[in-house]
């Protein structure tokens, strides 16, 4: 189960199952009778498996590293237990995803509702858990019950699921009004929550908390109805054999452990910045970063980072203040010691391109020392933290996470040792004793969540859409339908 569900949810969760299972099992593997049928056969003579999706970050995009999310990592990891290469299209909105597998795809993987009733379809067997969730603008009176939701804008997404249960509490609460749109993704309908066309919308939790750093003037209001299940669907009429095999895969997944640490890894952690934080942060990457863009771009040129990556670390150093110096004597943009701004061969840290130019030269050379055995995001991510509380500190909050029986490699075990190097009994037994150690683990954290927003901006500037899907052309701005009151 993913690490934020309640009882209430793990209760909610087994039950969905068990309503599932009986739907279900002519799915299961083993079945006596059940043909395997030619669907399996047809991809592993081809060699390649082809998955229809979605372009958003609970499902595909394109990250730092290349192609990213949650349900790609499973789509990745099933083809190569299948032996076959993977294919995606996700030039599609929820319907889209349906229509193509009914009719031309092998699979589809897209953040869809288990939903048995769907002619022409098959599904897994669940994945996870979807909360539905209630979101409103910031400034309008909290939310606390479905009575207090009539009369109010609220908007969501048609064929996800959230549209059903809407449906079902309508039974109840007759005066329940929304509107549905099957052209918008998440973060289009948190936008307009924010903007203030829509007051509220009915999302999934776990959508809320992988888009609400790009949004701080919306805040959860409270869960709505019994949560649904994440699932894989298939075309209907060519046998079970795909379908079997994705179950079977799953299975394992889950008895070894692996997709639960997928669900934790991806939407288990909310690293959120609060109101103010994420407020100020995008009203400066407006108004202050213009000043110093073509600077991060050539010192990213330069040093092999991203632009917006030196750009977040420079921000959580100075907040892009040129001028900015510390009670310890460090300064300038990038916060540099004036030991280290002579051994990078800056002579004025307060000149804005030398402190961005060394700032990225001392990144990369942390990074360039590492052991050769932290590779991938992992070894950024100990450079960064490196960069803030030094790299003997790091090599000592390694040696406590082999200690503890952690993998000094891997960055998720390092942050939890090193908050230890300020307790005696763990600093006492390194090689350069006391560090602030919880310090680096916020710095890295920020830093992460900087980019975050930093890229969104980019890619929202460029009009490109991995986070929020472009309209297609000759859709009308209201894109909504109105489902009335049934009062």
């Amino acid at each position: 189960m993913p690490a934020f569900a309640t009882d209430t949810a793990r209760r909610h969760w087994r039950g969905t199952v068990l309503l599932c299972s009986a739907f279900l099992l002519a799915l299961l593997p083993g079945r006596p009778g059940s043909s395997e049928g030619p669907h399996l056969r047809e991809i592993l003579a081809r060699d390649f498996i082809s998955v229809h999706t979605r372009n958003t970050p609970t499902t595909y995009y394109e990250g730092r590293q290349g192609p990213t999310g949650f349900e790609y990592e499973l789509m990745r990891r099933f083809a190569n237990h299948l032996g076959v290469s993977l294919t995606l299209n996700a030039d599609h909105h929820i319907q889209g995803v349906l229509d193509a597998v009914r009719e031309e795809g092998d699979l589809g993987a897209a953040a869809l509702p288990l939903n048995p009733m769907l002619e022409g379809l098959l599904f897994s067997r669940p994945i996870m858990l979807l909360q539905p969730l209630l979101v409103y603008r910031r400034g309008l009176h909290p939310p606390e019950a479905i009575e207090e939701l009539e009369g109010l804008e609220i908007g969501t997404l048609r064929g996800s699921g959230t549209d059903r249960v809407l449906r079902e509490l309508q039974a109840e609460h007759p005066g329940l009004s929304w509107k549905e749109s099957s052209e918008l993704e998440v973060a289009e309908l948190l936008g307009q929550v924010a903007e203030g066309t829509l007051d509220a919308a009915v999302i999934f939790e776990h959508q809320f908390r992988l888009n609400r750093l790009f949004f701080p003037e919306v805040e959860d209001g409270f869960t709505l109805g019994k949560p649904l299940s994440l699932a894989w669907a298939f075309p209907a009429g060519r046998g079970l054999g795909l379908v079997n095999a994705a179950n079977r895969f799953l299975d394992d997944l889950r008895r070894e452990g692996e997709l639960d640490a997928l669900v934790a890894n991806y939407f288990g952690h909310d690293d959120y910045l609060e109101y103010v934080g994420a407020r100020t942060f995008i009203q400066q990457a407006r108004e202050r970063l213009p000043r110093f863009t073509e600077l991060f771009r050539e010192a990213a040129r330069n040093s092999g980072f991203d632009w917006k990556l030196l750009a977040a670390v420079g921000y959580q150093e100075s907040h892009w203040d040129p001028e900015a110096t510390s009670p310890t004597g460090v300064r300038g943009l990038m916060m540099l010691t004036n030991a280290t701004a002579g051994d990078l061969g800056v002579d004025n840290r307060l000149d804005p391109a030398q402190s961005i130019h060394g700032g990225a030269r001392y990144l990369r050379e942390l990074k360039n020392r590492l052991p050769e055995s932290i590779t991938g995001e992992d070894r950024l991510y100990m450079a960064m933290a490196a960069y803030n509380v030094g790299l003997g500190h790091l090599y000592d909050a390694r040696k406590i996470t082999e200690q503890r029986g952690g993998d000094p490699d891997r960055w998720r075990d390092v942050r939890e040792s090193l908050p230890l190097l300020q307790e005696r009994e763990w600093h006492s037994q390194t090689r350069h004793g006391y560090a602030r150690g919880g310090e680096p683990v916020i710095y890295v954290r920020n830093i992460r969540r900087y980019y975050d927003i930093l890229a969104y901006l980019d890619r929202s500037q460029e009009q490109f859409h991995e986070l929020n899907a472009r309209l297609p052309d000759g859709v009308d701005s209201d894109v909504f339908q109105l489902v009335p009151p049934k009062t």
